[in-house]
């Protein structure tokens, strides 16, 4: 979200996305530059970062990854906004990969849960019901930037488990 005192002081673009590493990833590996919903983009990102490294750790290092993913997002998102001169930049996708992460650990087994929690996951992101709006206007800079996604996937996977427990 981009607030009215922030003022987008260049147009990201490949070179910057290349120009530091916090940028890169802050940018979901360039899904961020998607020119339509680069939240949607860098959340589609999750899926197969999901796929690839949740198998090969135990659960418990899992959640300590994200742990330290979300630690290592608040700083890169802090940096990138702050290079953009806009502090939750749309481009920045890094909390909607690392969020969603989170819900497809706790996504029940099957391709129709992972759609279903994605659609979720995303109308909450987009729609920001309350607590979520409200921590997304007054908390800026990385810390604002990640926690708005975690309340998102909170709500998410309420909602999947009251879709699950009405289904079973």
């Amino acid at each position: 979200m981009t607030t009215s005192h922030d003022e987008l002081k260049l147009r990201p673009d490949w070179n910057f996305v290349f120009s530091h590493p916090a940028h890169f990833f802050s940018f979901g590996f360039g899904a961020g530059l998607f020119p339509r919903s680069p939240g949607t983009a860098g959340t589609l990102v999750a899926f197969p970062l999901y796929w690839y490294i949740a198998p090969r750790l135990s659960d418990a290092l899992f959640i300590l990854l994200l742990v330290i993913a979300f630690a290592i997002g608040v700083w890169m998102c802090d940096k990138t906004g702050r290079e953009l001169g806009v502090s939750d930049y749309g481009g920045i996708v890094w909390d909607e990969i690392v969020a969603f992460m989170l819900v497809l650990f706790f996504t029940p087994a099957g391709f129709v849960w992972q759609v279903l929690a994605f659609s979720l996951f995303r109308f909450f992101d987009i729609w920001k019901p309350e607590p979520i709006r409200h921590y997304d206007k007054t908390w800026h800079g990385g810390l604002g930037v990640m926690f708005d996604d975690i309340l998102a996937a909170g709500y998410a996977l309420l909602s999947l488990a009251i879709i699950k427990s009405v289904l079973t």
